[in-house]
């Protein structure tokens, strides 16, 4: 088995909602293993500084503003990385929100808010880069799932089931496209930590809980799914398709109880 079995090097790959945590490190990952990074976000600001903090004389790391919510913001994103570069080899769905309340508190605008971005955007960046992936006759799309679509938590119904939505779009585009070597698959983060999770796992119950359900007795890092993304993006996961990949420390793996200390 040779190394470049693994390798994503020149490979073109466009990550949605990169400008911070998850998306960011990825980026990082896939800009390290030597591929041509684009990455996209909603501000301006943020997403130029993230690209200018990930560039190096190696690899220049291309930002573009992209509202995922936006069909139009996408078609021409897209449109303009094909006409620069002429392909897309790896689409890498990261872009998502949250907002934590109870389930009869959300109101429609905070619902529609949550699923136009984390499943109608993923939807049309998968469809609108796939058209052209199709076309070339290959092609990889990563969705990043979540822990949700395994077993959903209290106080996050929308984005549960948006991820939900997720994980049947990744199994229902690698039905479609598995025949035409366009393969699609997902990876579903643990729990992560990230600038914006830190005031959240500060919390002396939240990391006991954690440490109490999670077998590798720690938080996971953007940089713990690189390898899982590489993988897949590589020709050595070339006869894989329509799988979501938990790297979650073995969270999912079952249900601690508090027998030991009875």
């Amino acid at each position: 088995m040779s190394p470049r079995m693994f390798s994503v090097e020149s490979q073109v790959v466009l990550l949605s909602g990169a400008s911070r945590g998850i998306g960011k490190g990825l980026a990082k990952g896939f800009a390290d293993a030597g591929a041509k990074v684009i990455i996209t976000g909603r501000e301006a600001a943020t997403i130029t500084a993230t690209a200018a903090e990930l560039s190096s004389p190696d690899c220049t790391v291309e930002p573009h503003v992209c509202d995922v919510a936006k069909a139009d913001d996408i078609h021409a994103v897209v449109e303009a990385i094909i006409a620069e570069h002429g392909q897309i080899d790896t689409l890498v769905n990261v872009a998502g929100v949250n907002i934590r309340k109870p389930v009869e508190t959300y109101t429609e605008a905070e619902y529609d808010h949550i699923v136009d971005i984390n499943l109608k955007g993923a939807f049309l960046m998968a469809q609108t880069v796939g058209k052209h992936q199709l076309a070339r006759g290959s092609g990889s799309q990563i969705n990043i799932d979540s822990l949700n679509s395994y077993a959903p938590l209290k106080h996050v119904t929308p984005y549960a089931l948006s991820k939900a939505g997720m994980k049947t779009m990744t199994r229902s585009l690698a039905m479609e496209w598995g025949d035409r070597d366009v393969r699609v698959n997902g990876i579903a983060p643990g729990f992560i930590l990230t600038p914006l999770t830190e005031k959240l796992w500060s919390s002396e119950s939240m990391q006991a809980w954690a440490m109490d359900n999670m077998p590798m007795k720690r938080l996971g890092h953007p940089e713990d799914l690189v390898g899982t993304a590489i993988f897949l993006a590589s020709d050595a996961a070339a006869f894989v398709t329509g799988q979501t990949i938990y790297v979650d420390g073995g969270m999912v793996s079952g249900m601690a109880w508090p027998i030991e200390r009875a």
